[in-house]
């Protein structure tokens, strides 16, 4: 059974050590996306290449300097807002929503004039949500519920 998501909420991504972090739902991506700082490639000593990048920024309440270091990744090629095209590194990791973790991609972009430091595009939606734009902070609210 789908589970009904409102346009936005806050979710948990535990290996990124982040907690109920705001998310705008966004039917109009097809790939999730989080704010990331100082996002840079990186070619190790013996020849492996790795990413490094701190998630938000020092302005966002959740930035905690942490500089993390995945191996790996993939590029991809990702149509921005504006309707241009440019190069994103995309990680994958989990999302916690309505106390159930799943599998996501996420695209490191620098989204500091965003006023959601993460989008969720169709791919993790699809077969697991749907939509509905009148509500906001369901998987929030049902985190919350004492039982």
């Amino acid at each position: 059974m789908k589970l009904t998501i409102g346009r936005v909420d806050k979710a948990d991504f535990p290996e990124l050590h982040l907690t109920e972090i705001d998310i705008k739902v966004d039917t109009g991506a097809y790939t999730s996306a989080i704010h990331c700082n100082q996002i840079e490639e990186v070619e190790g000593e013996n020849g492996d290449k790795y990413i490094k990048f701190t998630l938000l920024d020092p302005s966002h309440s959740h930035y905690n300097e942490k500089e993390f270091i995945v191996k790996k990744y993939k590029k991809k090629k990702v149509k921005s807002s504006f309707g241009t095209s440019e190069q994103r590194f995309v990680i994958s990791t989990e999302i916690q929503l309505f106390n159930e973790t799943f599998p996501i991609e996420l695209t490191l972009s620098e989204r500091g004039e965003m006023k959601y430091p993460v989008l969720l595009g169709r791919k993790l939606l699809a077969r697991k949500f749907i939509v509905d734009p009148s509500k906001r902070n369901l998987s929030f609210k049902s985190k919350n519920k004492k039982t």
